[in-house]
């Protein structure tokens, strides 16, 4: 039986809290010590946004218990998107000195090395989509922790470790993905199952994101935090958290349906908190699209059978116009306007003042990313 640890937690426990979660979801017999270990961070905006990416303290948490549980070989890795830098995410989200503090090596995907793999699963859209798959050259035979929040997403309703998966399984083009992304998640699960010898999942939801996610959310204090082995039953139940009916999801869906993990929330079993304490938590979340990701499906969708134009709009220097709209909408306009009352108001709250106690650290030297276009 899939089993999650759900723990309620604060500002001032948030760290004894994650070694808690993870002994609940038994993390050592999921995560071999004697493999390497990945940790996934998840960045959604370079900028520091409440609840948009892996905030210091989440990563604190798990490296300080990976370090206690005496594990050695650990690396973090996250990659690079159209709108998303890994160095500079990894310097405004303040990830640095915590890495610097345990000794852990922080890589890039960008210029990692990647290698074909051919699924022995069934491929529901990533061959369809992207002709091959590739796979950083480092993930085969290791462990792999996703470190994800608690949040809405404009394309798939909820987002998590599932989600997570994203940017350390496509390489390059990712957006290509929006066509069939319920899929695409689904495939990249199959393909984790196939090249990991572990696979766990730490969720955040200290604070969560709730409306036009993945970045332009309503920050919502959430206390709680998640962890497990299976990664559609933690997002199948971070899903009936924010207020949702995880079946109804496409990716939480087919995943199950699949038998890729458990998507049914009353057979998933609870670990850290009483199941009826668990049933009255609803944050009543509702998940809203951003301009950017509106126009985005309306433009795929619209000519998925014009190929001639869909290849302009998504397959040519034309796109960079969607990519220059992106980033000045997200960072020129709304970032400082809403997102900084949305910043200030969190500011103020218990979780502001632990993300201020943590430095950024020096800005980083980085090498230029090697053969990068976004068609």
């Amino acid at each position: 039986m899939s089993n999650v640890s759900v723990l309620k937690t604060s500002p001032k426990t948030i760290l004894e809290d994650y070694q808690e979660l993870m002994d609940l979801a038994d993390y050592r017999s999921a995560v071999p010590k004697d493999n390497a270990t990945i940790m996934k961070i998840n960045l959604s905006w370079s900028l520091f946004y409440p609840a948009c990416s892996t905030p210091p303290w989440q990563l604190d948490g798990v490296l300080s218990k990976l370090h206690k549980d005496s594990y050695k070989d650990v690396t973090c890795v996250e990659n690079q998107t159209v709108v998303t830098h890994p160095w500079k995410g990894a310097y405004g989200n303040k990830w640095l000195p915590v890495l610097e503090k345990y000794g852990v090596e922080y890589i890039p995907l960008t210029n990692a090395e990647w290698v074909p793999f051919r699924p022995k699963a069934e491929m529901l859209a990533m061959t369809d989509l992207f002709g091959e798959v590739l796979v950083p050259k480092q993930f085969f035979e290791s462990n792999v922790i996703h470190l994800p929040t608690v949040k809405t997403h404009g394309h798939t309703t909820t987002t998590g470790a599932m989600k997570n998966a994203f940017g350390g399984l496509i390489p390059k083009y990712r957006h290509h993905a929006h066509k069939k992304i319920h899929e695409v998640l689904v495939d990249l699960l199959a393909i984790q199952k196939e090249i990991h010898k572990g696979i766990f999942a730490v969720m955040d939801g200290g604070v969560c994101g709730n409306g036009a996610g993945p970045r332009t959310m309503e920050p919502f204090i959430g206390n709680v935090l998640l962890a497990s082995d299976d990664q559609v039953a933690i997002d199948t139940i971070s899903a009936k958290i924010m207020g949702f009916d995880p079946l109804k999801i496409d990716y939480i869906r087919i995943a199950h349906d699949r038998g890729l993990g458990m998507g049914d929330h009353d057979q998933i079993e609870i670990s850290g908190m009483d199941k009826q304490e668990l049933d009255k938590l609803n944050f009543k979340f509702s998940t809203a699209k951003s301009p950017i990701i509106e126009w985005d499906q309306r433009l795929r969708k619209g000519t998925s059978n014009i190929h001639w134009l869909h290849r302009i709009l998504f397959h040519s220097p034309v796109f960079k116009t969607f990519i220059f709209a992106s980033g000045f909408y997200h960072d020129k306009l709304w970032y400082p306007t809403i997102g900084k009352r949305y910043i200030e108001e969190f500011m103020k709250t218990e979780w502001g003042k632990l993300f201020e106690t943590y430095g950024y650290g020096r800005f980083p030297e980085y090498p230029e990313v090697k053969d990068w276009d976004p068609y």
